[in-house]
């Protein structure tokens, strides 16, 4: 099943891709909600292997959950303040969801350190650069720092964690982790500047968001039994 799913998600996304284009409708949340029901199901059809897969999966939920909540804020304008911090507050639950089932597999090293240091700065530089990318947080900025910092965990807690010790489930992980980041910098740009909802916008983000979810639920595929 788990080609199956990874194979009707890739199929499915261009779909979702062109409905946004055309503008933000049911039929689009529909279509969006099914890609990402898929790498959920990717991640459940994987082998089981302990506290890292069960949080994998719960935060790959709560991707879903603020996939949903995220785009309702267009079908309901008029209603976007709840549902924009709603999934914010999902997809920040999955980072440390993803961050947790890390370090219950493989240990809080004296990596940690390091890793959540530069999370805050690279969090604090997207900040600092709000007015020179032309973008205006207003009162989200606590919650865009917040989430950065959540964010950038998972990127950097991965990638300590793959330097450690090459695998490929550590690699899927970590750039799994890296496209998340990225489709987030990018949508940055469609929920707080002004001018960045060409069809380029969507494209690279959606692909970069579902590449890294789509991977992040592979990785479980090649996680061995878990340690004793």
């Amino acid at each position: 099943m788990r080609p199956v799913c990874l194979l009707l998600g890739i199929l499915l996304l261009p779909f979702y891709i062109r409905e946004k284009i055309r503008g933000y409708s049911v039929k689009a949340l529909l279509l969006k909600s099914a890609v990402s029901v898929l790498f959920v199901a990717l991640a459940l059809f994987a082998p089981p292997s302990g506290a890292l897969s069960q949080c994998v999966i719960l935060g790959l939920v709560f991707g879903l959950l603020g996939d949903v909540w995220l785009d309702l804020k267009y079908v309901f304008p008029t209603q976007d303040a709840p549902f924009t911090y709603a999934g914010f507050a999902a997809f920040g639950l999955g980072h440390i969801l993803y961050v947790t089932g890390l370090l219950l597999r493989y240990g809080a090293g004296g990596f940690l350190v390091p890793a959540f240091a530069l999370a805050a700065a690279a969090a604090a530089l997207v900040v600092l650069l709000e007015k020179p990318m032309k973008l205006v947080y207003g009162p989200m900025k606590p919650v865009v720092a917040l989430y950065g910092f959540l964010l950038f965990s998972t990127v950097f807690v991965s990638g300590a964690l793959l330097w450690k010790q090459f695998d490929t489930a550590r690699l899927l992980f970590f750039l799994g982790g890296v496209l998340f980041a990225l489709s987030d910098l990018v949508l940055s740009g469609t929920y707080f500047g002004v001018g960045k909802e060409r069809p380029g916008d969507f494209i690279a983000n959606y692909t970069l968001y579902y590449g890294g979810q789509f991977l992040i639920a592979l990785s479980l595929s090649f996680l061995s039994a878990p340690p004793a």
